[in-house]
Protein backbone atom coordinates (compact mmCIF):
# COMPACT_ATOMS: atom_id res chain seq x y z
CA UNK A 1 0.00 0.00 0.00
CA UNK A 2 1.11 4.12 -0.43
CA UNK A 3 0.03 5.47 2.71
CA UNK A 4 0.72 9.26 2.56
CA UNK A 5 -0.35 11.97 5.04
CA UNK A 6 -3.42 14.51 3.54
CA UNK A 7 -2.91 16.92 6.18
CA UNK A 8 -0.52 17.59 9.20
CA UNK A 9 -3.05 18.98 11.55
CA UNK A 10 -1.08 17.96 15.02
CA UNK A 11 2.21 19.62 17.15
CA UNK A 12 3.40 17.44 19.87
CA UNK A 13 0.70 15.06 20.45
CA UNK A 14 -2.52 13.99 18.24
CA UNK A 15 -5.23 16.46 19.00
CA UNK A 16 -8.66 16.44 18.35
CA UNK A 17 -9.02 16.84 14.50
CA UNK A 18 -6.10 14.15 14.15
CA UNK A 19 -4.04 13.31 11.35
CA UNK A 20 -5.43 12.30 8.20
CA UNK A 21 -3.24 9.11 6.14
CA UNK A 22 -4.21 8.51 2.58
CA UNK A 23 -4.16 5.01 1.82
CA UNK A 24 -3.75 3.92 -2.10
CA UNK A 25 -2.93 0.84 -4.30
CA UNK A 26 0.86 0.46 -3.93
CA UNK A 27 1.11 1.96 -7.77
CA UNK A 28 -0.97 4.77 -6.47
CA UNK A 29 -3.59 4.23 -9.37
CA UNK A 30 -6.52 3.55 -6.77
CA UNK A 31 -7.76 5.01 -3.56
CA UNK A 32 -8.84 2.85 -1.09
CA UNK A 33 -9.90 4.94 1.76
CA UNK A 34 -8.37 7.44 4.78
CA UNK A 35 -7.44 6.55 8.05
CA UNK A 36 -8.01 9.11 11.02
CA UNK A 37 -5.42 9.15 13.74
CA UNK A 38 -7.64 11.23 16.80
CA UNK A 39 -6.28 11.51 20.24
CA UNK A 40 -9.43 9.25 21.02
CA UNK A 41 -8.63 6.53 18.15
CA UNK A 42 -8.88 5.60 14.70
CA UNK A 43 -11.39 6.15 12.51
CA UNK A 44 -11.40 3.91 9.17
CA UNK A 45 -13.07 5.34 5.81
CA UNK A 46 -13.20 3.28 2.78
CA UNK A 47 -13.40 4.86 -0.51
CA UNK A 48 -14.49 8.13 -0.61
CA UNK A 49 -16.64 8.09 3.00
CA UNK A 50 -16.89 11.18 4.90
CA UNK A 51 -15.20 10.95 8.32
CA UNK A 52 -18.57 11.50 10.04
CA UNK A 53 -19.07 7.80 8.47
CA UNK A 54 -16.88 6.21 8.97
CA UNK A 55 -15.96 2.69 11.04
CA UNK A 56 -14.57 4.18 14.36
CA UNK A 57 -12.11 1.99 16.61
CA UNK A 58 -11.03 3.20 20.27
CA UNK A 59 -7.62 2.63 21.06
CA UNK A 60 -8.94 0.63 24.40
CA UNK A 61 -10.16 -1.69 21.27
CA UNK A 62 -7.16 -1.59 19.05
CA UNK A 63 -4.86 -2.47 22.42
CA UNK A 64 -7.11 -4.95 22.76
CA UNK A 65 -6.85 -6.74 19.06
CA UNK A 66 -3.37 -6.11 18.81
CA UNK A 67 -1.79 -7.35 22.00
CA UNK A 68 -0.72 -10.81 20.81
CA UNK A 69 -0.40 -12.09 17.33
CA UNK A 70 -3.48 -14.98 17.75
CA UNK A 71 -5.62 -11.65 18.72
CA UNK A 72 -4.87 -10.17 15.80
CA UNK A 73 -5.02 -13.15 13.51
CA UNK A 74 -8.67 -13.72 15.12
CA UNK A 75 -9.99 -10.32 14.66
CA UNK A 76 -9.03 -10.60 10.94
CA UNK A 77 -10.50 -13.98 10.56
CA UNK A 78 -13.61 -12.50 12.17
CA UNK A 79 -13.34 -9.30 10.08
CA UNK A 80 -12.96 -11.59 6.65
CA UNK A 81 -16.15 -13.68 7.23
CA UNK A 82 -18.01 -11.20 8.34
CA UNK A 83 -17.93 -9.44 4.89
CA UNK A 84 -18.25 -12.73 3.05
Amino acid sequence: MKVTIKSFDVAMEVKQRGVELQVNSPDGSSHHGDCYVTMTGLVWCKGRTKKANGVKLGWDQLMEICQSKETMKAALKAAKEASE
